[in-house]
């Protein structure tokens, strides 16, 4: 909890952006246009994307995050998963306000360490859970019942980012945060059954889990799939609740008043959410704490689907369509 430190609303914030690949562009992108922001500079090892950062954005780019430390007040972590724990710990130290691309860490402990650091040294930290923001503002959020069942799928094809961690660090987090707003308590069990397509790591998950309050959750994840998938289904005592993220059809029998699906631009939304928690001196819609909720029940997936299994499909898993 911030003890309300806020930002001179008539200081301009300096920004600067750790890692200059897809998702640190778009971070920049938003920065560029936040009022009251100024994008200072990227760091990012790779000189080919430090080049296309320098000529897009007409910053300067470092090899070395450190040269960033203590000339910006906010920052972006956007660099592989493994790496997030270090250099959030590094700005943190130095006073900066830290918006870290999911998973917030990669063990639990070390994310325990970085809520204790932010609230130490009085920082916003936030995690790139942007999706939260689209789903608030269909208003399920507003209900305090939880589901007695509830299955997501966020299925697509190959890219070859976050391959440092499995699939469910890199894409199921996503719909675990979900989860977890939706199904108050504790996971009592967690089953699972993976597979490797492309290298060592898990590229397709599915998961069982069943929460204290006896809501059992499946989930299914994958980075290698032709088809692209990403929905969501609540199952209520009252009815059933099916939302299509990507033709954005919400299907509704039960007795709860929702909005339209309404995606807009939630990493927009989530960085100016930031950007104004640091400015009042209050917590982000997405708390670290939530995200390392998040990143435990991760984990015991992970433990779970350990060792890989070696389905040649997903169907061969178990998953459901």
């Amino acid at each position: 909890m911030l003890n309300g430190h806020a930002f001179p609303a008539n200081r301009e914030l300096r920004a600067g952006v750790v890692g200059a690949g897809v998702f640190g562009r778009h971070h920049a992108s938003k920065y560029a246009r936040l009022p009251g922001v100024k994008l200072v500079g990227f760091a990012d090892p790779d000189p080919a994307a430090r080049h296309g950062a320098e000529t897009h954005f007409h910053v300067p780019a470092t090899g070395d995050w450190r040269n960033l430390l203590g000339r910006v007040d906010v920052v972006s972590i956007c660099s592989p998963a493994r790496t997030h724990a270090l250099l959030v710990r590094a700005f943190l130290g130095e006073g900066t306000h830290v918006l870290v691309e999911k998973p917030i860490a990669t063990d639990v402990e070390e994310a325990e360490d970085l809520i204790a650091l932010a609230e130490a040294h009085d920082r916003v930290l936030t995690v790139g859970h942007q999706e939260r923001f689209v789903f608030a503002r269909t208003g399920l959020l507003d209900y305090a019942d939880a589901p007695v069942a509830l299955d997501c799928v966020r299925t697509g094809p190959w890219t070859g980012r976050g391959t440092d961690v499995s699939v469910v660090l890199d894409l199921m987090i996503h719909d675990l945060d979900l989860t977890h707003r939706l199904v108050p308590g504790r996971v009592a069990n967690a089953s699972a059954r993976g597979r490797s397509v492309k290298g060592v790591m898990h590229d397709e998950v599915a998961a069982s889990l069943t929460f204290d309050n006896g809501t059992e959750v499946r989930l299914l994840a994958s980075r290698s799939s032709e088809l692209r998938r990403r929905s969501l289904r609540a199952v209520y005592d009252d009815g059933e609740i099916e939302i299509d993220f990507l033709t954005r059809q919400v299907r509704n029998t039960t007795k709860r008043s929702l909005r339209a699906l309404d995606v807009q631009d939630p990493l927009a939304e989530s960085m100016a959410d930031f950007v104004a928690a640091v400015r009042a001196g209050r917590s982000a819609m997405v708390r670290p704490e939530e995200a390392c909720q998040a990143l435990e029940t991760a984990l015991m997936i992970e433990e779970a689907a350990e060792p890989a299994h070696h389905a040649r499909t997903l169907d061969e898993m178990g998953a459901y369509a």
